[in-house]
């Protein structure tokens, strides 16, 4: 394997195209069919190289326990693809700085955002709250929803109630994904004593704030057209990928095995990218209902 995809590695790129994607919808909710091309791809590179930094500094904090893990013992650090494991962390800082530098080209308010993303994802959850705290990752969450911020107020240069709860799905979903996870691979979490819900507080009660969390995803899914009149295309997919997440949650609770918890972890990224899909769709193909 080359030097080029172990770093690439590194960056966890399934997690950045997702959070890059949901950044793509806010600036395209501000915009309309009005993008400004310019503007779209400097903010995509940005929160791309944001995103990517985060994910490199989380898994060098990350790599005395990653390399204990059975799920996370073959990623480049722990496997030692990248020696020393400096060069990852120095390779992070880069990635930091230089969105850091892309979004204050924008405008000052992207700058603040895409620090605040950072710093939330690699101080805050990774390096202070993920070890000692089952809060982690409710706390840890909100870096999540700042790309959808960032791309929103790259064009309209502020904040508003829609884009707010766009980025609160963000936030959401996010404990949701993660939650999943940790049950699936409680044994993991239990190992290294990071202290994940499922570890926590059992299985019973985690599968039941997982499907209270659910439902709430689901409602701020509802939200977005009572601030902007969105067209049926978002309304109806919105209603039904809402069943389904929903039909899986209860599917957990009911059955709260390893095996049932992995689905709903692997649905849950096809979920918020689809979510943001159709509102892109509903923004293009409706202009008028603006």
């Amino acid at each position: 394997m080359s030097a080029v995809s172990t770093y690439f590695e590194v960056t966890k790129p399934k997690i950045w195209v997702l959070l890059v994607f949901t950044a793509l919808g806010g600036l395209i909710v501000a915009s309309g069919r009005n993008i400004p091309w310019f503007t779209t791809v400097l903010m995509l590179v940005a929160v791309t190289l944001g995103s990517a930094g985060s994910n490199t500094l989380t898994n060098y904090i990350d790599r005395d326990i990653d390399a204990v893990m059975n799920r996370t013992r073959l990623r480049p650090l722990p496997t030692q693809r990248i020696q020393p494991a400096s060069h990852a962390l120095y390779f992070g800082i880069a990635l930091c700085a230089l969105s850091l530098v892309l979004a204050a080209l924008i405008n000052p308010l992207c700058l603040i955002l895409m620090f605040l993303g950072i710093f939330d994802n690699v101080v805050i959850y990774s390096r202070l709250l993920k070890r000692r705290n089952p809060a982690n990752i409710i706390l840890g969450s909100f870096s999540g929803g700042m790309p959808v911020l960032i791309g929103y107020a790259a064009v309209a240069n502020s904040i508003s109630i829609l884009a707010l709860f766009m980025a609160a799905l963000v936030v959401v979903w996010t404990p949701i994904h993660i939650w999943s996870l940790a049950l699936h691979s409680k044994e993991d979490y239990s190992k290294v004593n990071v202290p994940m819900l499922p570890v926590v507080v059992g299985e019973k009660t985690s599968v039941r704030i997982i499907a209270l969390a659910t439902i709430l995803m689901v409602v701020f899914s509802f939200l977005a057209p009572a601030f902007a009149p969105l067209g049926p295309l978002y309304i109806y997919s919105a209603l039904a990928l809402g069943i389904i997440v929903l039909a899986l949650s209860f599917w957990l609770f009911i059955k709260p095995t390893q095996e049932v918890s992995w689905i709903v972890f692997k649905a849950s990224s096809p979920y918020l990218g689809l979510i943001f899909l159709v509102l892109i769709l509903d923004v293009l193909l409706y202009p008028l209902a603006k």
